[in-house]
């Protein structure tokens, strides 16, 4: 048998791994340094996806308030430029916008131009409503390609991914949302932890306004008293990362 016969394909096999990873896996830095974690085991932040959205984000902001959590939301400038009031009310409220693209796409798939332009759309239209630049960019789904966290970059901010994505999208019960992030409880109890950790939920809904998000607010409502009580510190990214430079692996 011809041996390249084996080694091409296998190469191309490993090759195929190797982009995939890099592409998925949020502790990944092989297209981009990125923050997926808080640098103190009792650091939280919040994070919420794909708003501002005026069916939940104005009750959540309330919620946060109640508990005094500040948070971080990676909006979209399609959603920003429809609600620009609601998107102001979140800023003024003292939580942290970031960049989560114009549209939604899946960054993996778009080249160079258009990954620039979602970004800098977004960026622009944040930075009108807010008259302030935002720092932080969360790529959709968590998918990167080789230029993502070089354009986010050069764009003046840093890449965040997570620890914890309980999958608030999913059109499940409360309850099953709620055991979903009882790691955050775990990991704030352990005494081998040494990274916080940073909670990836959805406040809208990318394909339109006035997403149900109904289940991440009851979930929120249970365990935003008990993660308090458990002494966690609620930080946004700006703060999660204080120290975190050196840690982004």
């Amino acid at each position: 048998m011809n041996p390249w016969e084996i080694i091409v394909p296998a190469a191309v096999a490993a090759a195929a791994g190797y982009t995939a990873y890099g592409a998925v896996n949020p502790r990944a830095q092989i297209f981009g340094a990125s923050v997926y974690h808080t640098d103190a085991p009792r650091k939280l932040a919040i994070t919420f996806d794909d708003g501002p959205n005026p069916a939940i984000t104005p009750t959540l902001l309330q919620l946060l308030e109640r508990y005094k959590v500040p948070a971080t939301f990676f909006v979209l400038g399609q959603f920003v430029r429809a609600c620009p009031e609601l998107t102001r009310e979140i800023a003024v409220r003292g939580h942290l916008i970031a960049n989560h693209t114009d549209t939604h796409p899946n960054l993996f798939f778009t080249g160079p131009e258009e990954t620039r332009d979602e970004l800098s759309r977004c960026s622009e239209a944040i930075t009108n409503v807010t008259q302030s630049a935002p720092r932080w960019f969360r790529p959709p789904y968590g998918f990167r390609s080789p230029w993502t966290g070089q354009i986010a970059q050069q764009l003046g901010m840093r890449s965040v991914l997570w620890t914890l994505i309980p999958g608030d999208w999913r059109p499940k019960p409360a309850d099953w949302l709620i055991q979903r992030m009882q790691p955050v409880a775990d990991n704030a109890q352990s005494k081998s932890s040494t990274h916080g950790d940073v909670l990836c939920l959805h406040d809208g809904y990318y394909r339109h306004l006035n997403g149900d998000r109904t289940h991440t607010l009851k979930a929120l409502e249970y365990w935003l008293p008990r993660w308090r009580d458990l002494g966690l510190e609620f930080v946004t990214m700006a703060r999660a990362a204080d120290d975190s430079a050196k840690n982004y692996g």
